[in-house]
């Protein structure tokens, strides 16, 4: 009988990424990050996103970095705090998070979490995949614009949402950067 079989692990130059499909172990700290100098710092386990039914990520905000822009999806998403003191923006109102806080949010939650307090936050994210181009949006927010994570005009488009940050760039894990 043959079971499920081993994902290859693809070397890059930026740390490893799953290259196919099946089971795999990878640790963060081997995994490729991004980084585009406003989200902190990411990585997706994923390798070929289209491959996977559920995202998952860890992200490690400095204080004042966005996890993203203040956003809804069509799809359900869940949010782990393991380290730090980040804000969470849900539905126009602030929420102080702290370690093993966990914020379920379900599809067409407008939201955004903000890196705060006086270290880096460690979050663990799941969302599902597949919903395609018509994922979501962008809402207009005062209270997220007043932390740089909203948008000025309701899009659909991350393109336009994230217009005025540089582009993502891969890196490799730096240490101390996860406790």
């Amino acid at each position: 009988m043959t079971g499920v079989p081993e994902a290859p692990l693809e070397r890059t130059e930026h740390g490893l990424v799953p290259a196919g499909e099946g089971w795999f172990v990878l640790n963060a700290k081997d995994a490729r990050w991004r980084y585009n100098g406003h989200g902190g710092k990411l990585t997706f386990f994923e390798g070929t996103a289209d491959l996977w039914q559920v995202g998952v990520n860890v992200s490690v905000l400095e204080p004042g970095d966005l996890m993203a822009m203040y956003h809804h999806e069509k799809t359900q998403e869940g949010f782990l705090v393991l380290a730090g003191e980040p804000l969470l923006i849900v539905e126009g109102e602030e929420r102080a998070l702290r370690p093993w806080d966990f914020f379920h949010c379900p599809p067409g939650t407008n939201h955004v979490i903000v890196g705060a307090g006086g270290g880096p936050s460690v979050l663990v994210s799941l969302g599902a995949r597949g919903a395609g181009e018509r994922w979501g949006g962008y809402t207009v927010d005062e209270t997220a614009l007043r932390h740089r994570a909203g948008v000025e005009e309701e899009t659909t488009d991350p393109h336009v949402a994230y217009a005025r940050f540089p582009s993502d760039q891969f890196t490799r894990y730096e240490e101390g950067w996860l406790p």
